[in-house]
C-alpha cells in the first residue's frame, strides 16, 4: 500500500536539509514513526505539521526506499493555548517524550486515547486544572505500563489504606512509598520502618484517596474532586519518579521544565 491515511499526532518536527522537515508522528495504527515534509517556508503544510497538532494525515509510503512522505494533513485539534502557556508547552512535551521512550507502552490504541484525552483536556482547561490533569494522565499511563503501585492495601501488612475515615485528623497521617515493594505502607507500618532507605516518598490521606479515585472513578467524577497544593505536589513528585524510572533514563522535558512543571 503506497498511499494511506491515519489519525496522527505530531510529537516533534526537526529540520532536514535546507527546506525539508522530519516529523515524529504518533498514530493508533502505526505507533511511532517518522515522515518527511517536503517544501520550503511557502508550503501550506509547513504551518499545519506542527508539534501537538492532531487530525487525519495523508501519506505516501515508498516500500523500496523505506521512506514515508507527508502529502496532506487535515488538522482537527491545533491546541493553540499550548503556545501561550509555558506549563502546557512543557507538559505536552513531557507526554510526547514518554510516548517515544516507552514505545506507546506497547499499546498504541490505548496510548492514543490517553494522550489525546490529556491534550484536548488541557486545551480547554486553566493552568491550575491542567496541573492536576497531568497527574491523572501520568497515573493512568503508569497503569498502562503495568507499574502502578497498589493504593488499596498496605504492602507490608495487607490492611486497607482507606480504612481510616477521611477526617481532619486523618489528613495528618502519611503513607510511605516503598521502592522495593512498589507499594504503600500504612501509617503504623511506615512508623516501624521510618529509617528504611527503601522509602523515599510520603503521601497524605488525600493523595492516596485521589490516586485510588483515578483508577476507580470515571474521568468526570475525578475532575470534581478538589485537591490542595501540598497533595498535588506529593502526587506529582511520585508520578515523575515512577515514569522516569520506567523510561530508564532522565527525561529532558522534566530537566528543562524544572520549576515550571
Amino acid at each position: 500500500m503506497r498511499n494511506f491515511s491515519t489519525k496522527a499526532l505530531i510529537l516533534s518536527v526537526q529540520a532536514q536539509g535546507e527546506n525539508n522537515r522530519s516529523a515524529c508522528i504518533f498514530s493508533p495504527d502505526e505507533g511511532i514513526f517518522y515522515a518527511t515534509l517536503f517544501g520550503g517556508p511557502k508550503s501550506k503544510l509547513r504551518s499545519l505539521v506542527s508539534p501537538m497538532n492532531s487530525g487525519i494525515m495523508y501519506l505516501y509510503r515508498d516500500e523500496v526506499k523505506k521512506h514515508i512522505k507527508i502529502t496532506d494533513f487535515d488538522v482537527k485539534n491545533a491546541h493553540l493555548t499550548f503556545r501561550e502557556n509555558l506549563f502546557k508547552t512543557f507538559a505536552s512535551a513531557l507526554a510526547a517524550e514518554i510516548l517515544i521512550k516507552t514505545r506507546c507502552a506497547g499499546s498504541p490504541d490505548e496510548s492514543w486515547r490517553l494522550v489525546n484525552g490529556f491534550l484536548d483536556g488541557m486545551e480547554l482547561s486553566s493552568e491550575d486544572d491542567s496541573r492536576l490533569g497531568l497527574v491523572r494522565f501520568l497515573w493512568r499511563y503508569i497503569d498502562l505500563l503495568g507499574i502502578k503501585p497498589d493504593t488499596s492495601e498496605c504492602c507490608r501488612c495487607g490492611e486497607s489504606l482507606h480504612a481510616l475515615k477521611f477526617t481532619d485528623h486523618a489528613l495528618s497521617y502519611t503513607y510511605s512509598y516503598d521502592i522495593q515493594e512498589n507499594g504503600f505502607s500504612c501509617p503504623e507500618c511506615g512508623n516501624r520502618t521510618s529509617d528504611s532507605t527503601d522509602t523515599s516518598f510520603s503521601l497524605n490521606k488525600a493523595a492516596i484517596t485521589y490516586l485510588e479515585a483515578i483508577s476507580k472513578l470515571t474521568p468526570k467524577e475525578v475532575r470534581q474532586i478538589s485537591i490542595n497544593l501540598q497533595t498535588l505536589t506529593q502526587m506529582k513528585d511520585l508520578c515523575f519518579f515512577l515514569i522516569e524510572r520506567s523510561c530508564a533514563s532522565k527525561l529532558k522535558a522534566l530537566e528543562s521544565g524544572i520549576g515550571i512543571l
